[in-house]
């Protein structure tokens, strides 16, 4: 599991004060990049972890937030009207380096870029020799998102290959990657994103990476253009040194603690805990899949094979205060995430990973697509976007709203789910199958009440696990004449910590 609150709970934001003057020199373009990163998938991994001193050395989690990069030197610098940087300290778990060119300037790393908490640092001197062997730990740029006189947060590059960005109204939440590599392995590799070169480039940001792991090397393009939803287009060339036969291509991350689903997992005042709480997929067929996500007593690793997917992400479907009663980490607010492939991916799967967390601070979910046959060495490339705070297309009448489960009232050996679809289509059956279990008394009717009001038409149903290790749902709502109306609902039941439902 990745820890990311220490990672990337808020910075404070910081006062705009002076900008650079602007450079001369061009970013590189995407294949320049690429050229850099074939070089390199043909040496040696050079290591990227960089050498701490003076007040980057030894912090822990508050001091290292202790460090502010320092107004006009670090923060706040202009890459257009609309557009400032930020460039973010080392320290702490970070400590992979990370070169930073701005308008095709390299910036030079010192420790008075950044302004230091006198609670925290007695010395904050760097002497001349250290600073050229360090570099910076990542990279946020800003932009007047929710008020024409305010930069917010767009996008943040921090930590190996994650990234995250905003929507208009947004908070931030789940994270992307570049690659993912041998996950849920025991011995996942984590590339690192180790040159950034950001601009401005139009009403857009223009974003150019070069990342490296022991196993491959690529470059990456993205292009983001604020709103709502915030779109990113990626562009990636990938070079591995050996095959990839686990490799994940546009890996999201995130964090489901709690939530309606199998409720009594925690004890906690608020009603539930996620940053996302269902996996969608659009296969190549034009079927959507809606797979509730799960905190499971076990690892849990599900595959959806498919071929050239329209896409698939992570949706946080609950949107309302009330929803996760959290005014501090507001839950509510938190973006789903879309990927949808540009071009044909062929066949391969969606991978969906839960591990097992007992608490809100670590991301225990990760859902990307791995092609059906291995990346062996040699360049691969491909282009997607990113859809940052929008739902996934609709493609059916109905579609999944919300689910719950919990134990029967009556039977102590069953568990009744429910699932609620937007919208009533009078005659509309349950169409549920269930391997590795028993089910019995399956309905659909018409509740005026759900959904703030708006209504929902809910299937439920109850399930007797019994001696099972697992059992796996599928629900469709379709017309009398068998017509598929609805999403595709997925579920894996598993027994709880300690057994028993």
């Amino acid at each position: 599991m990745i820890h990311r609150r220490s990672l990337f709970r808020g910075v404070a934001a910081l006062a705009l004060a002076g900008a650079l003057p602007r450079a001369a020199a061009a970013m590189p373009d995407h294949e320049a990049l690429a050229a850099e990163a074939a070089r390199l998938a043909q040496a040696s991994h050079r290591p990227t972890v960089q050498p701490l001193a003076g007040p980057f050395a030894g912090l822990d989690y508050d001091s290292h937030r202790a460090i502010r990069p320092r107004a006009g030197q670090a923060a706040g610098l202009q890459l257009a009207d609309w557009l400032r940087a930020d460039l973010l300290p080392p320290g702490f778990l970070l400590d992979d380096r990370v070169e930073i060119h701005l308008d095709g300037t390299k910036k030079p790393f010192a420790a008075d870029l950044f302004d230091f908490d006198a609670r925290y640092f007695d010395d904050t001197t760097l002497p001349e020799e250290d600073a050229a062997r360090m570099a910076f730990a990542g990279l946020r740029l800003r932009s007047p998102l929710n008020r024409p006189d305010v930069f917010d947060d767009l996008v943040v590059f921090q930590g190996a290959s994650y990234f995250r960005a905003l929507a208009r109204g947004g908070a931030y939440g789940l994270s992307a990657r570049g690659l993912a590599l041998d996950t849920a392995t025991g011995a996942e590799e984590f590339p690192v994103f180790t040159v950034l070169h950001a601009a401005a480039e139009g009403d857009a940001a223009r974003i150019r990476t070069l990342m490296e792991s022991p196993s491959v090397t690529g470059a990456f393009s993205f292009l983001v253009r604020p709103g709502a939803p915030t779109v990113m287009e990626v562009e990636a060339s990938l070079f591995p040194r050996r095959a990839l036969d686990r490799v994940g291509i546009g890996p999201l991350t995130s964090m489901y603690w709690f939530g309606p689903m199998r409720r009594g997992i925690a004890d906690d005042y608020r009603p539930a805990v996620h940053d996302s709480d269902a996996l969608v997929v659009l296969n190549g067929a034009g079927e959507r899949i809606w797979r509730p996500l799960a905190n499971p007593a076990t690892l849990q690793v599900s595959g959806f094979a498919d071929r050239d997917p329209r896409g698939f992400g992570l949706v946080q479907s609950l949107t309302r205060f009330e929803d996760f009663d959290d005014p501090e980490a507001a839950y509510h607010r938190r973006p789903s995430v879309w990927v949808e492939p540009l071009g044909d991916w062929g066949p391969g799967a969606v991978v969906l990973v839960e591990i097992p967390t007992r608490d809100e601070f670590a991301d225990n979910i990760v859902a990307f697509w791995r092609p059906g046959a291995p990346l062996e060495p040699g360049r691969h490339d491909l282009s997607y976007r990113l859809h940052w705070g929008a739902a996934p297309p609709p493609v059916t009448p109905m579609q999944v709203v919300a689910g719950a489960s919990g134990r029967h009232i009556l039977r102590g050996d069953a568990l009744t789910f429910t699932v609620d679809f937007a919208g009533e289509t009078p005659g509309a059956v349950a169409d549920l199958e269930v391997t590795g279990a028993e089910a019995f008394g399956t309905a659909v009717f018409h509740v005026p009440e759900a959904q703030g009001g708006a209504g929902a038409t809910r299937a439920t149903f109850h399930l007797v696990p019994g001696a099972a290790e697992a059992a796996e749902l599928r629900l469709v709502l379709r017309e009398p004449d068998g017509r598929a109306l609805s999403d595709t609902w997925l579920y894996r039941w598993t027994p709880a910590r300690g057994g028993g439902l």
